[in-house]
């Protein structure tokens, strides 16, 4: 009971850091030093905004300065009383790895130190009185200069004085980190960073402890200094309680920011951060550890981002590289920017994919700005610069070419080692794929009615390329693959990366064979020479193709001779047995007409003939198809040709049938071709 009315006596109020102590005992607690009343001398004093500056770098005639709370404490009752404290401070050097000595606090009988000298001294004790037992003064001191004279463990450290500057404890300054399981940091008391003390003296067991750590962080489990020591033999009845420090040649600034104490038992009030006054700016506004960290990340990653966008537009060059040549400048408008056809392509991604072949790859894109059109982009590898003037000169003026049956060329792009052609997109994709896919997203079959308008269609198609344009322009790639379906299904020949042109009455300048194999006349395969009439033959194996369902040239599996089905041969041998039309695609059933299915069959064996003379024009193949002109009947001992037929085995064996030709001449000229393709 006596214990709970002696705290009932300990009343204590605190309106903006002023404090107001009870007759019972001693409580206060300052939250920043503004009308606080302290006792100041020397060059102590408090600054406008709350600060109390116990020493200062300008005035160097008072060296010393000290401040006390201005009321006496009662610590003998009849023995010294418990007390607590803790306070912030913050020292802050012209320079940060130099100070003057330090600071400290204490209990002394009296405010009047002007005996006291400044220095190694802060202000305490002098050369005189150091140890004297008279002095009756309890400090806590913050050192910051080694002096041997009192054996100072270093040049930053805390101790405990009792009359005397020769410590009875001392430590380096420092916490035991609680995050860290107790680990020892490091504290510099010169950092110019707050600093929070706290100091205890516990007169049951006449033990002081003293701890420190960074400001606003908690208090250390564990004290920096813990010593027992009988302080009822050193503090007077009544003391001051208060700060000291002293200045030399090196001009440092002490601060304490808050301070609070309690008389008899129990920790001193908490001091209220946010309350608490800012240390003022000295020198240069210190670099924020934010900074420090980021401006050496900062650095490097512009370094990073500068050489990553020379890389960038390097590699974009490259992306967009193209090969240009003075000689090109005239076809300027049928020569698009890759850049436009990598875009246009999605940068020529698998999901625009198209096809791809023997000759190379078609892309679907779309070309940039409002109302972009459709496009197939046909990219071919070219490593060889010899004839490709001529072969650029070729391209552009077939891309004049214009007739609704053929896909419109409508330009070219050249990079190194590779020719992009550009083409008009067909949506419904190529012949091919009706007449031979077998996946499950094919399209559906084709009915005999919308496959005789497609042969009719590309026999228009090439009847205009062969005779009806100024000059005469020869496929040599006529196939199923490479006659396309607009959105009407009507037939449209394109491709025409391997097509050569010429003026009338002159020579194919063509020597190299090219083309695809199964369509390729026989002439070609001796010669080399490419011809309107070649196309012709190739236009017979088409017409095959088409009727039948099957390809030129197919693997035979049940055959283990490894011998090939060969379409013009089982087409000939139903003509011969008096069937032909058995060799219409089973698919169509009974749903197409017999008549034309026979003479689109007769034609594409008389296309086929081994004589390049003895095959019908493009404009008696038209007139064959539309009923304008009778089919020659064929006789009974002919003989087709094929691509793969031998000289010995495929002899002309007829008589009566021939169908008149112009022959061409057969003079050899060069021009760089693309290759030979293997089919699609």
């Amino acid at each position: 009971m006596g214990s709970a009315k002696a705290w009932r006596q300990m009343v204590v109020l605190v309106v903006v850091g002023v404090p107001i102590v009870s007759a019972g005992g001693a409580e206060f607690a300052y939250d920043g030093f503004g009308g606080a009343g302290l006792a100041l001398d020397g060059m102590a004093t408090v600054t406008p905004a709350g600060l109390l500056e116990l020493t200062n770098d300008t005035d160097i005639s008072m060296p010393k300065g000290h401040a006390f709370h201005p009321e006496p404490i009662t610590f003998q009752r009849p023995t010294a009383a418990s007390f607590s404290t803790t306070f912030v401070f913050a020292i802050v050097s012209e320079f940060l790895d130099l100070s003057t000595s330090g600071f400290a606090f204490l209990v002394a009988p009296s405010t009047d130190l002007s005996t006291a000298m400044p220095s190694q001294y802060l202000g305490v004790f002098n050369g005189t009185d150091n140890g004297d037992a008279r002095n009756r003064i309890f400090a806590v001191e913050f050192d910051t200069v080694r002096n041997p004279e009192f054996e100072d463990i270093n040049n930053n450290h805390v101790g405990v004085d009792v009359n005397s500057l020769n410590s009875s404890a001392a430590a380096p300054a420092g916490y035991y980190d609680d995050e860290a399981d107790g680990a020892f940091r490091d504290l510099s008391l010169i950092s110019r960073e707050p600093m929070q003390v706290w100091v205890d003296y516990d007169a049951g067991n006449t033990e002081i402890t003293v701890a420190m750590a960074p400001a606003r962080r908690p208090r250390p489990k564990r004290p920096l200094l813990s010593k027992r020591i009988d302080l009822s033999t050193v503090i007077t009845d009544t003391a001051y309680v208060g700060f000291s420090s002293a200045s030399s040649h090196v001009l440092v600034k002490h601060y304490v920011l808050g301070w609070s104490f309690r008389l008899g038992g129990g920790d001193a009030p908490a001091l209220d951060y946010a309350k608490l006054p800012k240390l003022p700016r000295i020198g240069p506004k210190p670099r924020s550890k934010a900074l420090t960290v980021a401006l050496p990340i900062a650095t490097t990653a512009t370094v990073l981002a500068v050489v990553a966008i020379g890389v960038s537009l390097l590699l974009r060059r490259l992306r967009y590289a193209e090969l240009r040549e003075d000689w090109e400048v005239e076809y300027g408008p049928q020569r698009f920017a890759f850049k436009d056809l990598y875009d246009a392509t999605g940068g020529f991604k698998d999901k625009f994919l198209l096809g791809a072949g023997g000759f190379g790859t078609v892309y679907k894109g779309m070309l940039p700005g409002p109302g972009g059109a459709e496009i197939a982009v046909k990219k071919v590898s070219h490593h060889s610069r010899q004839g490709m003037k001529e072969f650029v000169a070729e391209v552009v003026s077939i891309g004049h070419l214009r007739h609704r049956n053929l896909v419109p060329l409508l330009g070219y792009c050249r990079r190194k080692g590779e020719l992009l052609l550009v083409y008009d997109y067909m949506p419904n994709g190529s012949l091919d794929r009706y007449l031979h896919g077998r996946a499950a997203d094919e399209p559906v079959f084709l009915d005999w009615g919308l496959r005789l308008r497609i042969i009719r269609g590309v026999a228009a198609g090439l009847l205009y390329m062969h005779e009806d344009w100024k000059q005469v322009v020869i496929h040599r790639d006529i196939k199923a693959s490479n006659v396309l379906l607009d959105g009407e299904m009507n037939g449209r020949l394109g491709d025409f990366g391997l097509a050569r042109l010429h003026d009338r009455g002159a020579d194919p300048h063509t020597t190299r064979v090219v083309g695809t194999m199964g369509y390729l006349a026989p002439e070609l395969m001796r010669a080399g020479k490419a011809t309107a009439l070649s196309d012709v033959f190739a236009f017979g194996v088409f017409l095959l193709e088409v009727a039948c369902g099957r390809r030129p040239v197919e693997e035979d599996a049940d055959d283990d001779a490894g011998d090939c089905f060969l379409l013009v041969d089982w087409v000939l041998g139903h003509w011969r047995n008096g069937a032909i039309t058995g060799a219409v695609d089973p698919r169509l059933g009974s749903e197409y007409d017999a008549a034309e299915a026979e003479l689109v069959l007769r034609l594409g064996l008389a296309c086929l003939h081994p004589s390049p003379e003895a095959r019908p024009s493009m404009r008696q193949v038209t007139q064959y198809l539309d009923g304008s002109a009778p089919l020659p009947e064929l006789p009974a001992t002919y003989m087709p040709s094929s691509t793969f037929a031998g000289t010995d085995r495929y002899q002309p064996l007829f008589d009566s049938w021939s169908v008149r030709q112009t022959a061409a001449a057969m003079s050899a000229a060069t021009v760089s071709d693309i290759g030979l393709s293997g089919g699609r």
